[in-house]
């Protein structure tokens, strides 16, 4: 009977033992009730211990979480809608408040979470237009938000750490006028090479024309030059050349003249026989 007893004795000491230890991990925040008030929560990791029936332990997820938001429709400033698709980065901080403040349901957190979150999109998208939310403004607009949604989730023992647009989805109707105006915007800025294009190439022609006119007018004042020095020098030998035989001189113009008259053999001249032409036909007519 006694040892009976005693087995049970430590059975139910181990029971107790065992109910009353509690491992804490890294990953993990605790908290420690007494009748279903908070008494401790700041619980390093390792073992630690609790009385059993007196005092309960309830274990919430430390690490950085995910919030996969759904896409909604949202007005930009310039009254036009666009359906925004985001994710919140966020984590417990304060596991007491989070516990007060969400019941300890991490249903009722992400609720509130993502009601703070999206209030704060919509405004920020109200506040800027379609190009500025889409391009300019993009990285912006999610670090407003991100510091706006951390500050209003800090009540829930929360903190978001990163707040991204993943996609911003346009309308149809709007999305048509964009790509006109897109389309619009490409098609002026290709006339607008075009035309730079256009007069570059005039100006090319222009700088071309008048650069060979230049040219032109250079070689002709030179050919004439050349010219006028060859007629001078061609003059200075006819004059040396009648100044040493004018005789000489005289018959060979003669000839000249001849072939000038004569040269396609279908001439037809009619002059006197006194004529001087005729001071060289014949022998006699020879001077000594």
């Amino acid at each position: 009977m006694i040892r009976t007893l005693a087995i049970i004795l430590v059975i139910a000491l181990g029971i107790v033992g065992v109910s009353s230890a509690f491992i804490v991990t890294e990953t993990e925040f605790a908290i420690k009730f007494q009748l279903g008030r908070i008494i401790k929560s700041d619980f390093e990791p390792g073992l630690h211990f609790k009385m059993p029936f007196v005092n309960n332990v309830r274990k919430f997820d430390r690490r950085i979480l995910t919030l996969d938001t759904e896409a909604e429709k949202m007005l930009t400033s310039e009254q036009k809608f666009v359906a925004v698709d985001s994710f919140v980065k966020w984590h417990i901080t304060d596991v007491s408040r989070f516990y007060t403040s969400t019941q300890g349901n991490e249903r009722i957190a992400l609720n509130r979470l993502d009601s703070i979150v999206k209030d704060r999109i919509r405004n920020q998208i109200a506040s800027r237009t379609l190009v500025e939310v889409i391009s300019e403004q993009r990285v912006t607009t999610m670090q407003d938000i991100a510091r706006e949604a951390n500050n209003a989730a800090a009540d829930l023992g929360i903190e978001v750490v990163d707040v991204r647009i993943k996609a911003i989805e346009l309308p149809d109707d709007v999305r048509d006028s964009v790509h006109r105006r897109m389309a619009a915007d490409r098609q002026k800025e290709a006339n607008l090479y075009r035309f730079e294009g256009r007069e570059s190439a005039e100006r090319i022609r222009a700088d071309a024309d008048r650069e060979a006119q230049v040219i032109l007018a250079e070689g002709e004042r030179e050919g004439q030059t050349i010219r006028g020095a060859g007629d001078a020098r061609s003059i200075e030998i006819y004059a040396n050349a009648y100044g040493q035989d004018e005789e000489f001189f005289a018959f060979y113009r003669s000839l000249q003249a001849y072939n000038t008259s004569f040269g396609n053999g279908n001439d037809v001249m009619v002059l006197d026989p006194s004529s001087s032409f005729f001071d060289y036909f014949g022998s006699g007519n020879v001077k000594e």
